[in-house]
């Protein structure tokens, strides 16, 4: 299956909570980093999520809003995902910024050329993606 969304991480669920109208779905991915989503309770139960379960987070880029250098506020988007800049694909009015994380997984973002340059991104920099966990989609193999 093909998704316009730019963002896939396939991975492990690492542990579900459970609620009365949503759930928190943590996903493990290869190299150590984690996502959390929020779904509805009937997303659980009609994809069939448990523990030990293969699944794919996605998130489009535009979702994906990016802090430089490291963190000195505290913010409630639950994945906080740190790293270095790696990508950096300038268009006529925005850029495609991928951070690495240290695990290798790569988050991109796409935000204004003006933004970039306000925030001194360049490749090698720190930067930490912030995504809210309403904003991953879960999917699981079919």
């Amino acid at each position: 299956m093909n998704v316009s969304a730019r963002n896939a991480f396939k991975g492990q669920i690492s542990a579900l909570v459970d609620g009365a109208v949503n759930a928190e779905v943590e996903l493990s991915l290869a190299g150590g980093d984690k996502i959390v989503a929020i779904v509805t309770e009937g997303s659980v139960k009609s994809l069939g999520l448990e523990v030990g379960k293969e699944a794919v987070a996605y998130v489009k880029a535009p979702w994906v809003m990016l802090l430089a250098g490291p963190q000195e506020a505290k913010f409630s988007a639950r994945n906080q995902l740190s790293g270095k800049v790696s990508v950096l694909i300038k268009g006529g009015v925005n850029t495609e910024v991928g951070v690495t994380l240290a695990g290798g997984t790569i988050v991109y973002s796409v935000v204004t050329n003006e933004a970039v340059m306000e925030l001194g991104l360049k490749e090698g920099s720190e930067a930490t993606a912030l995504i809210k966990a309403s904003h991953v989609i879960l999917g699981v193999p079919a």
